[in-house]
């Protein structure tokens, strides 16, 4: 007997601080085209077929600090965590590093991979990936596996390897 596809494609969580592209990003990939966003109030969320075979369900969640607090709502299923960060914006990732140490934290993402998106890379001064991935600490994630991959949600550079790569970590999980 052959394997059927699951009818239910893994949940995907995208979080990220307020700003940093999640729902630019999320509307580039599934409909290849730029979309005037506002800021996230609750979430967003699309299926998005990589090939044949493989899709994700993709929840990009609000990033204001308001709506942080709830983030531990939406991991109920969570099969990997996309964290996006503005990699042109060095002074807020602190405040990242935070926001994804605590989501992190919770033990409905223990062992669930993670994938750091540092989005806006095709800006004048954007950190490269080894100076993001300093800066959010993740050589000290060693309870997962984990990616981090630069890519641009305006130019559509470096999305869809991105979810790939997903797919991807959520196989070998």
């Amino acid at each position: 007997m052959g394997q059927t596809r699951s009818s239910i494609s893994p949940q995907v969580i995208m979080m990220g601080l307020d700003s940093a592209g999640k729902t630019t990003l999320l509307a580039r990939v599934l409909t290849g085209k730029v979309v005037d966003t506002s800021p996230t109030i609750g979430f967003n969320v699309g299926n998005l077929d990589l090939d044949k075979k493989t899709s994700l369900t993709v929840w990009d969640v609000g990033g204001q600090k308001s709506m942080r607090s709830n983030w531990r709502l939406f991991l109920d299923d969570c099969k990997a965590l996309v964290f996006v960060v503005d990699s042109s914006d060095p002074g807020r990732l602190p405040e990242a590093q935070k926001a994804l140490k605590k989501v992190l934290s919770d033990e409905k993402l223990h062992g669930v991979p993670l994938m750091v998106l540092a989005n806006k890379n095709d800006l004048p001064n954007a950190m490269n990936i080894q100076e993001v991935s300093t800066q959010l600490d993740l050589p000290s994630c060693n309870d997962r596996s984990w990616e981090i991959q630069a890519c641009s949600a305006l130019k559509g550079l470096g999305i869809h390897q991105a979810f790939t790569s997903v797919s991807t970590l959520i196989k070998k999980s």
